[in-house]
């Protein structure tokens, strides 16, 4: 939907990986790797991000923190989000509704796809819990190919990992059985049961 309003995949990507980790700074070769488009095209679209004021970068010394450059040292630049931008708070709004518009063309095609899932749960990435064991739980007869290619699409379009776990509906029952540790932390964080033909 945004990548229309923005005019650049590339540039949606970088500002959905901007906003999911607010707190942290990238380099551009990191950049390049997380939403695979090649440097120069990376480096573009921060040209123009910094412009808007939405990105600022900073450069940093390679070696250690101090203020001091030694002979042969570099400066290291890095890009990090502008917290102080007059649209930060509309794009974070934005970038939220956006995720879940994608979230709910994700359960689509899981749905389409993995008919045979009889319990699909989204935590950790999906909720904004980082205490969540995992971001996604599939319990059925589930085809590891399917399965492999739909969250891989999905770690494309929004520039996050997905760490997914899948059970048998009987090992599912054997864990919850005996009280299971990931499952009960699971359930302990916030989830969201997308398919619950189990009743849990």
């Amino acid at each position: 939907m945004l990548e229309q309003l923005f005019g650049s995949k590339t540039r949606l990507k970088l500002l959905r990986i901007f906003y999911t980790e607010s707190d942290k700074a990238f380099f551009v070769r990191e950049l390049s790797r997380v939403v695979g488009v090649q440097i120069n095209a990376v480096r573009r679209e921060l040209e123009i991000l910094v412009s808007m004021d939405i990105v600022r970068e900073k450069e940093v010394k390679e070696k250690d923190n101090t203020n001091e450059l030694e002979v042969g040292e570099k400066l290291r630049k890095y890009y990090e989000l502008n917290p102080e931008s007059i649209i930060y708070s509309e794009l974070q709004a934005l970038l939220i509704k956006d995720k879940v518009v994608g979230q709910k063309e994700f359960i689509k095609e899981f749905e389409d796809k993995m008919a045979d899932t009889q319990l699909l749960v989204l935590s950790g990435e999906f909720t904004n819990d980082k205490k969540a064991p995992t971001d996604l739980l599939v319990v059925g007869k589930i085809k590891p190919r399917v399965l492999a290619k739909i969250v891989e699409d999905y770690e494309k379009d929004f520039g996050f990992n997905i760490r997914y776990t899948v059970m048998t509906e009987e090992e599912f029952f054997d864990r919850r059985y005996v009280m299971d540790k990931f499952l009960y932390a699971l359930f302990e964080a916030d989830n969201l049961k997308v398919i619950n033909k189990l009743g849990v």
